[in-house]
């Protein structure tokens, strides 16, 4: 699955790294990759991954 960050939406509530460590935060405060700088990452199929995206209360994680 594909999962993709819009930094111009994330307010850094923190709720995406409780789920999983997949993700991580700019000195900003804004989500980013753990291990990785782009915006989409391939990431395999894992439950702690989706309930972040869907637990995002702005949407700033996308799943496909």
């Amino acid at each position: 699955m594909k999962v993709s960050i819009i930094p111009e939406n994330c307010i850094a509530c923190g709720l995406c790294q409780t789920y999983s460590n997949v993700f991580d935060y700019h000195d900003n405060g804004i989500v980013k990759f753990t291990d990785s700088k782009q915006l989409s990452q391939t990431v395999e199929d894992d439950t702690d991954i989706i309930q972040a995206v869907k637990s995002c209360p702005t949407k700033a994680l996308t799943l496909r």
